[in-house]
């Protein structure tokens, strides 16, 4: 038998070892949380020891991205795959329950809606965003449970909770007091804090999966650390040496939330499905600096910015016995790139006229494929007409309104702080990349629904 044979039967063996037991899948997003604020991006003082070793048993992203610096799109974006202004998800929508266009629109499949082509089982646990009209629910849009709540932020003391559902809100933030949904029963919770009752739905979710012997993708969206800044004294006591009163709050926030991942994982762990599940964890979008308290260390700017502190987010994944343990993977990938990779290990087919613009990244962390993912990322903040592209290392921004003078050119690689200016010096790899930027501006849409302020809904109710 010659080496092409022999190459052929391995290459064979490795398609059936990946594909014969479809993985399942849990996505674990925190909101707001900065690029410094988990040890295996060198924090020194939150301990996160459980996201740690997610990071150590798997594939730390040094260079890993979300499509937006706020949350609703980027949000958007990660559930569809695809870049959200394809399709309008421009910024936050209203969450006025009574706007069915608010919301991801319904020409756009969500991964629980692509995945249930493959006979998976779909939850989403924590914040929602997605649009608060009954057609909008998760459990109209493919999912099969739903716990949490539909708006983009929430108080974290259920003894806040006083409101039955988002028609008696009578002036702005109000949505962060209404009770919590599973599936569409509004209810009432005994524990003391929000974050540990997500934690408790998702591993009852995973012990309900276990038992029916069914195919799960869990998407755990927690809030925390977004604001309101709240912490009980169970989780702020651990934090007696930072003095300083906002950031001893967040480490109590992210510390609760690493808790929680630890619990996720002994589930997995305690039901001998490791092996069989990838988790991916990363937050929503950069950390905000002055509404909490988060560090993004060296990276310039926060959330909102379409510099790296407001994209480049804390991200890492593993697939124990697929994903070879302990890398450091520096190759631009994008969040986009979660969808990518579990619809090609489903074999799910995507309709042709919304293509996918996430990638498998299987092929990129095994060493199948030593190429770069992506050739080019691309950032639009249509309202503020900003923009941004990332062509290897180079990095073309204009984070406001763009003009001749507003564009800047940056080495990422070498100059991660984007302090030095490159676009005099490189006046024709700049045009290049502006024409690049704009060639795929042409093909996304306008915002399609009011933003979160842009009318007082709450009045009208």
């Amino acid at each position: 038998m010659n080496h092409y044979y022999l190459l052929c039967i391995a290459a064979s063996l490795l398609t059936c070892s990946l594909c014969a037991k479809t993985p399942n899948l849990i996505i674990i997003l925190t909101d707001d949380q900065g690029y410094n604020d988990v040890g295996f991006n060198g924090c020194s003082d939150i301990p996160t020891p459980h996201l740690d070793q997610l990071a150590a048993d798997g594939v730390r992203f040094t260079d890993g991205y979300v499509s937006y610096p706020v949350c609703g799109p980027s949000r958007a974006g990660l559930l569809t795959g695809r870049y959200q202004d394809r399709f309008g998800f421009t910024t936050n929508p209203t969450i006025d329950p009574s706007n069915p266009d608010a919301g991801l629109p319904k020409s756009e499949e969500n991964i629980a809606e692509v995945l249930n082509k493959a006979n998976y089982s779909s939850a989403i646990i924590g914040k929602w965003h997605m649009g608060s009209h009954t057609s909008n629910h998760p459990l109209n849009r493919g999912f099969d449970y739903f716990y949490g709540f539909l708006s983009g932020g929430h108080s974290y003391f259920p003894k806040n909770y006083k409101l039955n559902d988002l028609t008696e809100v009578t002036r702005i933030w109000e949505w962060y007091n209404t009770r919590l949904l599973e599936n569409f029963e509004r209810i009432d919770v005994q524990e003391d804090y929000l974050t540990d009752v997500l934690t408790d739905a998702a591993t009852g979710f995973i012990e309900e999966k276990v038992k029916a012997d069914q195919r799960f993708m869990l998407y755990l969206a927690y809030n925390a650390p977004h604001a309101p800044l709240q912490a009980t004294e169970k989780y702020l006591l651990r934090f007696p040496d930072i003095a300083d009163e906002k950031r001893r709050t967040y480490a109590a926030m992210v510390s609760c939330v690493d808790d929680g991942v630890g619990r996720v994982m002994e589930s997995l762990r305690r039901h001998n499905i490791e092996d069989e599940t990838i988790v991916v964890f990363l937050s929503d979008n950069g950390g905000a600096l002055t509404k909490n308290a988060s560090d993004n260390g060296a990276l310039r700017g926060a959330k909102s910015d379409l510099f790296e502190g407001g994209i480049r987010v804390p991200f890492a994944m593993q697939w124990k016995g697929i994903i070879p343990a302990g890398q450091v993977y520096s190759h631009p990938i994008i969040s986009l790139d979660i969808m990518g990779t579990i619809t090609a290990l489903a074999g799910v087919k995507i309709a042709e006229d919304r293509p996918l613009d996430g990638v498998n990244l299987i092929p990129y962390l095994t060493g199948e494929n030593n190429e770069a993912p992506h050739d080019q990322l691309f950032w639009r903040k249509w309202e503020q007409q900003a923009m941004c592209i990332r062509d290897g290392d180079t990095k073309l921004v204009a984070n406001t309104q763009r003009h001749k003078n507003s564009y800047q050119l940056f080495n990422v690689e070498n100059d991660l702080s984007e302090t030095k200016n490159l676009r005099k010096q490189s006046p024709e790899k700049s045009k290049e990349l502006l024409e690049a930027w704009e060639a795929w501006d042409d093909q996304l849409k306008d915002r399609t629904f009011p933003t979160l302020m842009a009318d007082k809904w709450w009045e009208r109710l």
